[in-house]
């Protein structure tokens, strides 16, 4: 990036992630919120889910339009604004009615609690490329590794965070303090971060926003079931029948929930050690195949367990803990691949696009998992979480045998965007 600040500022990259740390740990801290609280209220699982419908439409939107908005302004703009809307999503929670309207009312400040969470997780990630050198891409995967585990064991944190306030603060006093924390990471962003991280140029037209880029786009649509796959469970499912079914506290639930994420953030983390290839080759398409294709085990494992009779604590605790380990290494790949594959000159671009996918795969998990529970309960889910992943991997098999395309320019938000002016 030709950053204001010098390219490898490793100062201003460091304030960047303390602040996405603290809007991962306001986001997992708001799900947990939200979904027992109105839970609790008596909505079925189903209600719960559509209340987040709009979180993951607009994190589509969003990654869309933020990949463009960067590359026109710089990564500060869609920062600050990430940061500011998750404010103002957390204090219109806190004043959320108890009336008829209090369904649309929440649905709209989760739109803008997505919103904010995609800007800010794009401009993080879009950013790792201002301190790895061209060309090195074992740095680039141990990078990424590390950011995309540490945005997980926060987000872990953050579900504690959540089940620990609503069962002591209560509701609208946890989204109040939840609000400063993320104005103090607005603050510190405002007046550590000099320059507009990156170089704007108003050649960076929207169309660019679609790859055109095959690696790109088989990964994208890889990612889109890679992450229904998790979600079409583990976001209604598996905590409504912990709750429900198993008679966990919300504490318990919020704790163990936090418990897997953390762990997931730190096997994500590892995964360049865990991965090591001969040679110190990096990761390649076949490697997100393989790990597809054995994660799809897990969760039919699971649901045959549970048909059968099997303890139920012990089949989920045992089979959350497998699943979420090769499910991380598989994400840490795919978190490598889509900057690997980027192309320098529009590398938020190509970054946006991708978690458009990602928030694509969201949705559809979010409304399958208060659906498919609704309907057949937890066994459905896990069935929906199976087939989704061998999608993922039939996908993969498609993508570079190799590690990826040689990063062809430093990395870059825009930098000279006329090169692809030209070709588009």
């Amino acid at each position: 990036m030709s950053a204001e600040g010098g390219t490898g500022d490793v100062r201003t990259y460091a304030y960047v992630t303390a602040a996405y740390w603290a809007d991962t740990i306001t986001d997992g801290a708001i799900r947990v919120l939200v979904l027992f609280y109105f839970y609790q209220l008596g909505y079925s699982p189903l209600q719960v889910a559509s209340l987040f419908i709009f979180y993951e439409v607009f994190g589509v939107i969003t990654n869309l339009f933020g990949g463009w908005i960067a590359a026109r302004w710089g990564l500060k703009s869609t920062l600050v604004g990430g940061l500011s809307l998750q404010i103002g999503a957390l204090l219109m929670l806190a004043l959320a009615p108890t009336a008829w309207l209090v369904v649309p009312y929440v649905m709209v400040s989760q739109a803008v609690s997505g919103v904010a969470k995609d800007l800010t997780k794009m401009s993080s990630k879009s950013a790792v490329k201002m301190v790895v050198p061209e060309g090195a891409s074992d740095a680039l995967f141990r990078w990424v590794a590390v950011l995309t585990g540490s945005k997980n064991a926060l987000k872990g944190v953050g579900f504690f965070l959540g089940g620990v306030l609503l069962s002591t603060v209560g509701f609208k006093p946890a989204l109040a303090m939840l609000a400063v924390l993320v104005g103090a990471a607005l603050v510190m962003v405002l007046v550590a971060v000099h320059g507009g991280l990156g170089r704007g140029s108003a050649k960076a037209r929207f169309s660019h926003m679609f790859s055109n880029n095959r690696a790109v786009n088989l990964l994208s649509a890889a990612r889109v079931f890679l992450f229904a796959s998790r979600d079409v469970w583990f976001v209604v499912g598996l905590p409504v029948y912990l709750r429900s079914v198993l008679g966990w506290s919300f504490w318990e639930v919020g704790g163990f929930m936090a418990i897997w994420v953390i762990g997931y953030g730190i096997v994500q983390g590892l995964a360049p050690r865990l991965l090591r290839r001969p040679g110190g080759q990096v990761p390649s398409g076949f490697t997100a195949a393989w790990l597809a294709f054995v994660l799809a085990i897990f969760p039919a494992g699971i649901a045959i367990a549970l048909a059968t009779g099997t303890d139920a604590t012990t089949v989920l605790v045992v089979g959350l803990i497998l699943f979420g380990v090769v499910f991380a290494l598989n994400s840490a790949v795919h978190s490598f691949l889509i900057l690997h594959y980027a192309e320098g000159d529009r590398v938020a671009m190509n970054v946006g696009f991708y978690y458009m996918a990602n928030a694509g795969g969201r949705l559809a998990g979010t409304l399958l998992s208060g659906l498919l529970y609704q309907w057949q309960g937890l066994e459905a889910c896990l069935w929906a979480s199976a087939i989704m992943v061998l999608a993922a991997g039939a996908i993969s098999l498609a993508l570079p045998r190799t590690g990826g395309t040689a990063l062809r320019h430093r990395g870059t938000v825009t930098a000279e965007v006329d090169a692809a002016g030209a070709r588009g």
